[in-house]
């Protein structure tokens, strides 16, 4: 008797085995792109692109905040920085879902959106040389804070509601399809502050460039790692 339905057909990947190949070909890309802009001609290369050598605070530290504080824009330039791979979650999870955070949301259900947080903040606690940008909701959640506390320095990024607004009233995010867009914003970081106040460092964005806020960063990783004696090369084995 035969049967249209095709024999020994293969399951459909599940979504941590999504999540590591989509930070795999992230991870690729990252690369390309570090030797495309030129960073390979850089003097402080990091193992992602040469065996030389360069002293780095940390080898692994995440930014946390509310949307618009610059997390994205500030992680990136650390990374260049500090010649390290950068990871944007909210970017990855696009990747691997194959639709924006907006259609996320809408298609699958913020549990859903959560789930591939939750498997992303899981992969990306793993790995070494690098600085991840997370989503504005991602350290929220005590399980996520708790990785990624107990693998590196969290930096916490602030900016006034009225700032956040400016930088995001243009965006199609979730959060702020409401009528008050504003006041939607001050409540939210009112109920989250008590949250990014168990971040490690803490540091302000408004009317600052990124260059500033970079390098203020920068010299109070290498006070953190002074007082956490954290200098070692990483135990964990690069990904």
């Amino acid at each position: 008797m035969s049967s249209d339905a095709p024999a020994n057909q293969p399951s459909p990947p599940t979504l941590p085995e999504r999540v590591e190949r989509g930070l795999s070909a992230y991870l690729e890309d990252s690369r390309e792109e570090a030797v495309t802009s030129g960073a390979n001609n850089s003097p402080t290369l990091s193992p992602m692109f040469t065996s030389g050598l360069i002293e780095r605070p940390v080898s692994w530290v995440a930014l946390a905040g509310f949307m618009g504080t610059g997390k994205s824009r500030v992680g990136w330039e650390l990374s260049r920085a500090l010649a390290m791979h950068f990871v944007d979650t909210d970017k990855l999870i696009t990747r691997v879902v194959g639709k924006s955070i907006p259609e996320v949301f809408a298609d699958e259900g913020e549990g859903y959106f959560r789930s591939c947080e939750q498997e992303v903040v899981q992969r990306v606690t793993r790995l070494d040389y690098a600085v991840v940008s997370l989503g504005g909701g991602t350290f929220i959640h005590e399980e996520n804070r708790r990785r990624l506390l107990e693998r590196g320095p969290v930096v916490v990024l602030w900016a006034t509601p009225e700032t956040v607004y400016q930088r995001t009233k243009h965006s199609d995010r979730p959060l702020l399809r409401v009528d008050d867009p504003l006041t939607r914003i001050r409540t939210l970081m009112d109920e989250r502050e008590s949250v990014y106040r168990e971040g490690t460092i803490h540091v302000h964005s408004d009317g600052r460039p990124s260059e500033e806020i970079v390098e203020e960063i920068i010299e109070r990783l290498k006070r953190w790692a002074d007082l956490h004696q954290v200098w070692p090369e990483p135990e964990h084995a690069s990904e």
